[in-house]
């Protein structure tokens, strides 16, 4: 079976800390977020409502989508990116 390498490209992100912490930049369009009868944050997304929980990355990928992403996946995926001046 073919293998391939995800593409390194750079994206912005957020880590979600928890409720109350005050505004995040992802809590405004397009990154969408209600709060419903169920616990927790929700983000809507291309693919729907996906559920935020505290420690989650909130990413912002090349086209100016969100999505949450878990710790785990994050920093199997990310690296820190230096901003050149």
């Amino acid at each position: 079976m073919p293998k391939f390498r995800k593409k390194p490209i750079v994206i912005e992100a957020e880590q979600y800390k928890r409720v109350g912490c005050g505004t995040v930049s992802w809590t405004v369009p397009p990154g969408i977020v209600a709060r419903w009868f169920r616990r927790g944050q929700w983000l809507k997304t291309l693919e729907g409502w996906m559920r935020v929980s505290e420690g989650d990355w909130i990413i912002t990928g090349i086209k100016g989508e969100r999505y949450p992403c878990k710790p785990d996946i994050f920093e199997a995926t990310y690296e820190p990116v230096e901003e050149e001046n």
